[in-house]
């Protein structure tokens, strides 16, 4: 395979439109009533900790929690229009699962560039 891996075209378009929040942003954007929402397995979560205020909600029920059509949403999750910022480990597959976000018309869904880890350096740098 020559190139650029197709795992790497899919995330650019899943990144196209996403107006990806910065971890210095990520604090007002909850503020403001952004939905924090955790998809870091369990090992990860217990390695590195807890994001606060973040909803903890496993990758493969995320839109099923998230879609506020759907009979098994999250009650946090009501209004389509409400803002969802995503966080993975380091900011791939939370890309990957706002844009899907997006498809069930959550609109102002996104996610956390640089995921945990990049909030974690933030932190860690005295902010």
């Amino acid at each position: 395979m020559t190139g650029t891996a197709a795992i790497d075209a899919l995330l650019e378009i899943a990144r196209t439109g996403l107006d990806r929040v910065e971890p210095a942003d990520l604090a007002a954007e909850a503020a403001a009533g952004a939905l924090v929402v955790d998809i870091r397995p369990l090992e990860q979560r217990r390695r590195d900790g807890d994001l606060p205020g973040a909803i903890v909600i496993d990758r493969n029920v995320l839109e099923w929690r998230l879609d506020p059509t759907c009979p098994t949403h999250i009650p946090e999750m009501t209004d389509p229009d409400r803002r969802v910022i995503v966080v993975c480990d380091q900011g791939y597959s939370s890309s990957l699962a706002a844009a899907t976000l997006r498809f069930l018309r959550l609109t102002r869904a996104t996610d956390l560039a640089g995921g945990f880890q990049a909030w974690a350096r933030f932190r860690r740098e005295g902010h």
